[in-house]
């Protein structure tokens, strides 16, 4: 049985693919009857598993090693090649756009389809590459910064992560060194990381503006593959999210603070629940993936299947090693059917996290490309990708017990709390950009103080007990995603409404709630995020209402939760 690292990588030749893109865009132009257009698009999803296989194994093995030489140039070689595959292929979008069969393909492949080479159109020119070229150059850059990090802590040296687990000491000095190391990390390097989000601002904007638009907002919805949504009903979801949320959250944070007994909660214990330690993991990465499978198993006959998959075909590469990128993804590598997960255990229950919510990435892509045509329809727009990992984390409720035995309570207590407490978070990141975006000639002191204002809006009892440089506004830095995916913090958001409502219907009748989850994770993308939502018999979360009706089952379970008598 092949494992992933028997997956062969060989670098695509540029010249054969700018070939092929020409062939297959020639010969969807000459297609003279529907079924010889089917086979054009059956061609081309053939070499856009192909193409994709590779820049997946190359990214990937890059990030499990930043310094691996051979990769670094690989991804070196994407980071230049992908923005001129794309612009080659604008070609074939146009031509599948002019067939005169499009009411036939939709019947076989449906809209979406054709949607998503409308985008294509709107989004790309090929007078963007030399941009798109530098925007991946100066995010490898960050990547690579940010996975340099390397502190001497308690006698270990660790990364952004070792730190983080010590954030989660029942000694409240520790937890305070920690975020002081932690901290020091973005202060030593904020000049460098100010000059690469500096550029990246700049080199946005100037893309939008050769595409035509004013800013770069549009352009940054486009690139999401938003089509049913703007701004404007992300702006309404933001006010609901102060409204109903942000009140919600500054009780259950005076409730950490009476729980853990101080008088005055600093960021570095809001990651501290209870007074004799949080819930964590009772093993190993082994016994992890362990519990996992068997979870899996029991939870239904797909998830067992997907699992096993996973495990069999080595495809859980999880400890934290030195040079490692950081954060934690799912990927998909096409021409093995094979989803990809990607982690740094560090001994916390996050690691607990990875194995439902990156799992449920990667369930979703393992129906999707079991299920569905072509290959851009195995993941969705991020929005809804986001609702298969968070709902996962619910629907595998009755097993947490396996990872944390007796702690299982208090696992749940928390889990469902920084759920919700979350979200204020996200969305501030996603306003801080909005503004960054309409104001690309913002200083970088400027964008600094805009994110404390929007902390007092969203975050009002956030304290960093006398950090200069987080008071100031620095907090925003330590966010991956600001510099390499800009407006896709709000997904997590928005979906956070789906996994909430699932859990709500959950209770009521769990068999309906996971057939419909099973059904939106098959669907893949094939449909635009309104649709699915209807599909899964889920709420429009920029409707009025949908926000205080999604948390209404969470409120109330972390009501009802004596939380002090889950402490010793």
């Amino acid at each position: 049985m092949q494992k992933f690292n028997d997956y062969k990588y060989e670098r695509p030749d540029l010249d054969a693919v700018r070939e092929t893109i020409s062939a297959l865009t020639d010969a969807m132009h000459n297609a003279r009857t529907p079924d010889e257009a089917v086979t054009v698009i059956e061609r081309n999803a053939a070499f856009t598993k192909r193409l994709a296989t590779l820049a997946t194994l190359a990214e990937i093995r890059f990030t499990l090693n930043t310094e691996d030489s051979f990769y670094k140039a690989e991804k070196e070689f994407f980071d230049e090649a992908s923005p001129v595959i794309d612009s080659l292929s604008l070609a074939y979008s146009k031509a599948l756009l002019a067939s005169p069969f499009r009411t036939q393909l939709a019947q076989t492949y449906g809209q979406q389809m054709f949607i998503n080479a409308e985008l294509s159109v709107k989004r790309m020119s090929p007078a963007l590459v030399p941009f798109m070229q530098e925007e991946n150059r100066l995010c490898s850059e960050y990547q690579a910064l940010a996975a340099s990090c390397k502190v001497e802590f308690n006698g270990e040296i660790c990364n952004n992560y070792g730190l983080l687990k010590y954030m989660e000491s029942p000694d409240r000095a520790v937890r305070k060194a920690a975020f002081e190391a932690w901290a020091g990390f973005f202060i030593e390097n904020e000049a460098k990381l100010d000059e690469i989000y500096d550029k990246l601002v700049h080199l946005r904007h100037e893309m939008a503006k050769a595409m035509g638009y004013k800013t770069f907002t549009p352009l940054g919805y486009l690139n999401m593959g938003r089509t049913d949504y703007d701004a404007e009903d992300v702006a309404r979801f933001r006010a609901q999210v102060v409204e109903y949320i942000v009140p919600a959250c500054v009780e259950l944070r005076r409730r950490q603070a009476k729980r853990i007994g101080v008088d005055k909660l600093h960021y570095y214990d809001e990651s501290y629940s209870f007074t004799d330690g949080n819930a964590v993991p009772q093993g190993d990465r082994d016994f992890m993936v362990a519990c996992a499978q068997k979870m899996y198993r029991a939870l239904s006959t797909e998830t067992g299947e997907f699992f096993d998959f996973m495990v069999n075909h080595a495809l859980l590469e999880l400890e934290t090693k030195p040079n490692k990128a950081v954060g934690g993804y799912c990927t998909f590598i096409p021409e093995y059917d094979s989803p990809f997960i990607f982690s740094n255990f560090n001994g916390t229950s996050a690691d607990v996290g990875v194995l439902t919510h990156e799992a449920g990435h990667a369930f979703e892509a393992f129906c999707a490309s079991r299920h569905q045509k072509i290959p851009e329809y195995y993941f969705s727009t991020s929005e809804a990708n986001e609702i298969h990992s968070m709902s996962m984390e619910f629907f595998t409720y009755p097993w947490m017990d396996l990872f944390f035995g007796t702690q299982t309570a208090k696992y749940k207590f928390s889990h469902m709390a920084d759920a919700l407490t979350f979200i204020p978070y996200g969305v501030c990141v996603d306003e801080f950009q909005h503004i960054v975006y309409e104001n690309p000639n913002m200083t970088p002191a400027e964008r600094t103080a805009v994110w404390k204002e929007l902390e007092k809006k969203y975050l009002p009892d956030r304290s960093y007990d006398g950090n200069a440089f987080m008071e100031k506004g620095g907090f925003w830095m330590q966010k991956l995603h600001i510099f390499l995916d800009p407006f896709y913090y709000i997904d997590y958001t928005l979906a956070s409404m789906g996994a909430f409502e699932f859990y709500g219907r959950m209770l009521e009748n769990r068999e309906e709630a996971w057939g419909d989850y099973y059904r939106l994770c098959c669907a893949g993308g094939s449909m635009p995020y309104l649709a699915l939502l209807k599909l899964a018999r889920l709420s429009n979360p920029f409707e009025p209402g949908s926000v205080a009706r999604a948390i209404k089952p969470i409120l109330k379970t972390l009501a009802e939760t004596d939380d002090l008598a889950l402490q010793n």
